[in-house]
């Protein structure tokens, strides 16, 4: 009877934290959400959809924040400002389609790099951020000059897309060491074309992007993730060393039963 107890105790226990999880949406997750409810009406050409959900963005924001949700000082300077690319994106008619989806794709990018810190969306950006400027460089040793400059605007214009949230999620002194390489390659455009010495800044800032994502994209799993195999994997073992042992209490028990009735 105690075992049956038991083991009921222990599936409920296995059970919980997943019935749990499931169910909770916390309030920031909800903006996240809305985020990308907008983005997928501005794909759809559906800018005053698009809008309305910016609007109701900003109304749930603040109750947010006034629940007690603290962001940084960082953060939500980077909020306001892609937030308000992502607005005057969906307000403005002259404004061509593929500029409204990355504006707003800008926006989707930095609320998910703060609701998640591991492996966040941004890093899908990877392939053809790398294959943008792998054109840059083929330009530059090529001496391809118009090719160059406009393989390095359309680069430099995806990194602007990932930017904000990059800095969210990396350390500053990272962010500001890449910016210092963009920079160089960026002001000195024609050195770039000419100089090897200067060329040697793309093959820098490439191996330091490819770093930043190989590490962005390695399997972090989330503390909370962890906590929860460890507290799971400790109860499944505790169940088996205690089917265990009670296995080898009723063998040893029914043994000495054995032993006694030979005797007797």
């Amino acid at each position: 009877m105690k075992a049956r107890v038991f083991m009921t105790i222990i599936m409920f226990l296995l059970l919980l934290p997943i019935s749990v999880n499931a169910d909770e949406t916390s309030p920031v997750d909800k903006l996240d959400q809305l985020s990308n409810e907008a983005l997928q009406m501005v794909k759809l050409h559906r800018y005053e959809d698009a809008k309305k959900l910016l609007d109701y963005f900003s109304e749930q924001f603040v109750t947010v924040s006034d629940k007690g949700r603290s962001f940084t000082v960082d953060e939500l300077r980077i909020v306001s400002i892609s937030y308000d690319e992502a607005v005057q994106a969906t307000a403005n008619a002259t404004m061509n389609h593929e500029e409204k989806i990355n504006r707003v794709t800008k926006f989707r990018l930095v609320m998910d790099a703060i609701t998640s810190p591991y492996q966040p969306l941004w890093t899908e950006m990877e392939s053809p951020i790398m294959n943008a400027f792998s054109q840059v460089k083929e330009a530059a040793y090529a001496g391809e000059k118009e090719q160059f400059h406009a393989n390095l605007n359309s680069f430099l214009s995806l990194y602007d897309v990932i930017y904000p949230s990059m800095k969210i999620n990396v350390d500053i002194e990272r962010i500001q060491k890449i910016d210092a390489r963009i920079e160089v390659i960026d002001k000195y455009r024609n050195q770039v074309l000419e100089e090897t010495t200067t060329q040697m800044e793309l093959e820098a800032l490439e191996a330091d992007l490819q770093l930043l994502f190989d590490e962005m994209t390695d399997d972090e799993a989330d503390p909370s993730l962890w906590w929860v195999i460890i507290s799971t994997g400790s109860i499944i073992i505790l169940t088996l060393s205690y089917v265990g042992w009670r296995k080898y209490k009723g063998t040893q028990q029914a043994e000495k039963n054995l032993s006694k009735r030979q005797k007797d």
